[in-house]
Formats: C-alpha cells, sequence, structure tokens
C-alpha cells in the first residue's frame, strides 16, 4: 500500500504543478527519448545493411581495387579460370548516366555493367522477364534489366518488356525488370539499369576498375581457402614479392558488417554521452524539486511519523514518489523517442526497427534515475524530527 500511496502523491503533485512539472521532466524526457532514438535507429540501418549484404550471401567474397592499382577484365577473367574452388565468379562496374525513352529522360541513374552472372550472386529478384544469358554478355548483346523506378516513372503503362531505352546514347531492349526495393536516406533503391559488362566496357571504355563477386559455397573454413586461393591468383598476377603489400583487398559479408557494428556503436556511444548528461540535468532538477517538496511537506511528514510512520517508511516514500516522476518522464521519452525515429524513417527513409528490450532500458535508466537523485531528499524527510516538523506549520 505504502508503494501505491507514494505513487499516487507523485502523480498528484505532477498534475498540480503542470508548468513546474514540465521543466522537471524535461531532462529525463531528453535523455531517455535521445536513447530511444538512436536505438531505433542504429537497429533499423544494422537491419537494412545486413538484409542488404546477405543479399549477395554469406559466402560471397569481393575483390576491389587500392590507390595503388586497378581491378581489370583480365583479373577477372583469371580469376575465373585459375580459382579451382570458386563456384562462380562475376564483376560489375558502375557509373552514373542518362537513361532516355521518348520525351521521359533521368540524369542521375545508377548504371550497372554486369558479367551474366551477376544477377545470380546479387540474388536479384525479378518482377518480370528474365536476366541476361552468357552467349549475351559474351558478344555484348544491347539488352537491359532495370529497376522499378524506370518502368514506373519514364515508361508508362503496357507491358515493358521489349521496349527500347536509351544509356547514355546507345539503345538497349528491356528483358527484365527488378522488384521494388524502396526507399534510403530519401534515395530511391530503384533508379537503375543493369547491362552486359562487355557491352557496358564498350560504350564507357575498359580504363577503370571494376569490382569481382566470388562464390565460395559456404562460410568458415571454406570461405577462408577460397580467399587464400583468390589472394594467390591476384599477387601472382602482379609479381608481388613475398611480405610485399597487397595491391587489392579481399572482403567478405562478415568483413562490411563488423565495420558498420563499429561505425553504428561508435556513433551510439557518442550519443549515448549526450543522454547521460540530460539525464544527469534531469536527476539534479528532480532532486530539487523534491527537496522543494520535504520543505512544502513538513507538517505532513511530522503527522504521519506521529501516527506511527517511521524512518524508513518516509524515505520509501520519498523515494517512490521520485522514481515516479521520473518513470513519467521516461515513458514521454519513449512516445517522444519512438515518434521522432519514425518521422525521420517517413521524411528521409533512414529504416527503424522498435526493440522492446529499448524500451525496458528506458524504464530501468529512467527509475534508477530518480531513485539515485531522490535518496538525498527522501533521507533528509526521513530524518526529521516530529515535533519540529509539526510545528514546521504554526
Amino acid at each position: 500500500m505504502v508503494l501505491v500511496e507514494a505513487s499516487k502523491l507523485a502523480l498528484q503533485s505532477l498534475w498540480g504543478s503542470k508548468l513546474r512539472s514540465v521543466l522537471t521532466l524535461l531532462g529525463v524526457v531528453i535523455g531517455v527519448a535521445s536513447v530511444i532514438m538512436v536505438v531505433t535507429l542504429t537497429n533499423g540501418a544494422k537491419q537494412f545493411v545486413t538484409s542488404k549484404l546477405n543479399r549477395y550471401g554469406a559466402s560471397v567474397i569481393t575483390i576491389t581495387k587500392t590507390p595503388q592499382a586497378f581491378i581489370t577484365i583480365d583479373d577477372f577473367r583469371a580469376i575465373a579460370s585459375d580459382c579451382k574452388s570458386c563456384v562462380t565468379v562475376g564483376a560489375r562496374r558502375d557509373r552514373l548516366g542518362k537513361v532516355v525513352y521518348g520525351r521521359n529522360s533521368t540524369t542521375d541513374t545508377d548504371i550497372r555493367g554486369w558479367t551474366w552472372t551477376m544477377p545470380g550472386l546479387s540474388n536479384l529478384d525479378l518482377e518480370y522477364g528474365r536476366t541476361f544469358t552468357e552467349l549475351e554478355d559474351a558478344h555484348s548483346t544491347r539488352v537491359a534489366i532495370v529497376g522499378a523506378d524506370i518502368v514506373n516513372n519514364m515508361l508508362g503503362p503496357g507491358d515493358p518488356l521489349g521496349k527500347e531505352i536509351r544509356v547514355d546514347g546507345a539503345p538497349y531492349t528491356i528483358i527484365g525488370v527488378g522488384e521494388a526495393q524502396g526507399k534510403m536516406l530519401g534515395m530511391s533503391m530503384d533508379n537503375w539499369v543493369a547491362v552486359p559488362l562487355n557491352a557496358f566496357q564498350q560504350s564507357y571504355g575498359s580504363h577503370a576498375s571494376i569490382d569481382i563477386y566470388v562464390e565460395a559455397g559456404g562460410g568458415g573454413e571454406l570461405i577462408e581457402i577460397v580467399s587464400d586461393q583468390l589472394r594467390t591468383i591476384m599477387r601472382t598476377r602482379r609479381h608481388l614479392a613475398p611480405g610485399a603489400s597487397d595491391t587489392f583487398t579481399i572482403d567478405t559479408s562478415a568483413t562490411f558488417q563488423n565495420m558498420l557494428g563499429k561505425i553504428l556503436n561508435n556513433f551510439g556511444a557518442v550519443v549515448a554521452a549526450v543522454a547521460g548528461i540530460s539525464l544527469v540535468v534531469g536527476g539534479i532538477v528532480i532532486m530539487n524539486i523534491m527537496l522543494v517538496s520535504v520543505t512544502e511537506r513538513t507538517s505532513e511528514i511530522g503527522l504521519r511519523k506521529a501516527v506511527g510512520a517511521n524512518r524508513h517508511d518516509i524515505l520509501i516514500q520519498f523515494l517512490v514518489e521520485s522514481a515516479t516522476v521520473s518513470l513519467v518522464g521516461g515513458l514521454f521519452g519513449i512516445a517522444v523517442g519512438i515518434s521522432v525515429a519514425k518521422v525521420i524513417t517517413m521524411l528521409i527513409g533512414f529504416p527503424s526497427v522498435v526493440k522492446i528490450w529499448s524500451i525496458v532500458v528506458g524504464l530501468v535508466v529512467a527509475a534508477t534515475v530518480g531513485i539515485f537523485f531522490g535518496v538525498y531528499p527522501a533521507h533528509k524527510a526521513a530524518q526529521l524530527d516530529p515535533i519540529a516538523a509539526l510545528r514546521a506549520e504554526q
């Protein structure tokens, strides 16, 4: 009953002095809202990026350039020929370009040059049509797979398959349409055109680096074996002496996920520090308000002691009141944090995922702040002499 009565008194005090209550709760609200917002957005980013990385599979290895050297089409052919443990080998190259259909055009489309194996390596899901064939890639056939934006914004109604678009002036016939992926950070993930890599090289030249993708066929030890074979092939082609640094980079999905995790954790740590400062400020405000409350209710404390309440009862009463005040701020903070995260998602497409554990942590943190900063006012109230307290109103 002491807990229930103390909670009721705390809520009545908050409701009775609304402006003071807002100022009291503001620090806790900001602190908890910051934590919830960051956790929600961070979880969303991790889930989104992980899902995108997993489109290539946990056993896909990538080879990319370093500042010292490019990756060439000859490197790709050597790996496709010499890597005995590689299940599938593909290559891609990207650039922004202009796509035209009739009177409609776009100048910021992601133009992708893919080998015929890349749609499978990237787990491309098609809404309509098919992907390239090996012969189409080898003979630089002018065929294209397009993203949903090209269909929705440029082609108009009707079957998109068989329609001809011009990619930086070169004509391509659409043979496939990828499933819609939505937006990320306000940018569409569907504004792209993929064409055979050899046709891409004919249009844009071969004096730029490509990325090589390799399916290892499994993770763990197998992916290490394939990575070692790839490193041997690349180092041999570059005539690198033993002990010399690689002039290329070999990565797996785990590498990118670990890198993302470190970046997001560092970002979260910075915001958590800011949120911690807000919570400390909020706790200090709560402590000051509780001290004022003890002064205002001195006679009430004396009366309770006179009718049998001991120091422990008074201590618990004020600690519960302080925790209740802080919990109310925590509840508002959770609502604000989730709302802000969802607004960010709606405005710029940044993903957000609400985790139950983050809500529980937010409430625990809020209650802990209230109890910690309520100890001194509660102790002061418990130590009051009942006779002196009863005379305080006189």
